[in-house]
């Protein structure tokens, strides 16, 4: 399965669904029409029950957020433009981003506004030295979207997440690393190959235990302990009423690659 709309390509093939911006004349900036067939690209991808997703964009930008020129055009129907876009985009980023199957990021380039919420949404984000990350809203007199403020306060915490919305100063690789905002720098040669043999690995493991941690990571800090415990053995329980719990434990015993199903 492979296609292509309005800014976007996507498709599913050895267990592995990828999503990418195809935009790059644009900073592969979220149209109404991109982020309509974003929404499609999404479903598609995680209808066909993926192992791993992998995020990507062509192009010297991964993302610079929402097209500015759609929002000059809206003029004072800019709140509308904004519940078309967001109406059924927000739905689909939390169902990629709640979703069983983990999420890879290979970020090239600079992130801005939206693009801040698509990159950080996943798992794993990796990026090149050529990252800058600049929030933007503030400074157009915006507010936050795509979960960016989200994702950003989750990684590098509440406090500097406020501080980096509020000023949209652009913040580079090397501080974006140290924060906690992506996990990985790599040469914008070697990006792809990083991402690649991230999302085969996790690809090759068991879908029940990786869907397990997603879920209980993402409401870890929530749930009082007594309920987050209850998951815990609910969910242990159901993988290791698996094949897969079995093909791990005896490929451990033998001392070798578990092959799971």
């Amino acid at each position: 399965m492979q296609q292509q709309s309005d800014g976007i390509s996507w498709s599913v093939a050895d267990r592995i669904g990828r999503i990418v911006l195809c935009r790059p004349e644009r900073a592969n900036a979220i149209s109404r029409a991109a982020s309509r067939a974003l929404v499609r690209a999404i479903g598609d991808v995680l209808d066909a029950k993926p192992r791993a997703v992998l995020l990507a964009a062509e192009g010297r930008v991964f993302c610079a957020g929402g097209d500015i020129e759609e929002f000059v055009q809206a003029g004072s129907g800019l709140a509308g433009l904004v519940d078309e876009v967001l109406g059924p985009l927000h739905p689909a980023l939390h169902r990629l981003a709640t979703g069983p199957a983990p999420v890879v990021a290979a970020v090239g380039g600079p992130i801005g506004g939206a693009g801040v919420g698509l990159a950080l949404c996943a798992d794993f984000v990796l990026a090149t030295p050529s990252l800058k990350l600049r929030t933007g809203y503030a400074a157009i007199g915006l507010s936050p979207d795509l979960g960016s403020s989200f994702f950003l306060a989750r990684r590098v915490g509440v406090v500097r997440a406020r501080q980096w919305l509020m000023l949209s100063e652009a913040i580079d690789a090397q501080q974006c690393l140290a924060c906690g905002a992506v996990d990985a720098l790599h040469p914008q040669d070697e990006l792809e190959r990083a991402a690649e043999s991230l999302v085969h690995r996790l690809a090759r493991g068991s879908p029940d235990s990786l869907a397990s941690i997603k879920r209980l990571c993402e409401g870890a800090q929530g749930a009082p302990l007594a309920e987050h415990l209850e998951l815990e053995h609910e969910l242990l329980r159901a993988c290791a009423q698996g094949a897969n719990a079995r093909e791990g434990v005896l490929a451990f015993t033998e001392r070798r690659a578990a092959q799971f199903s």
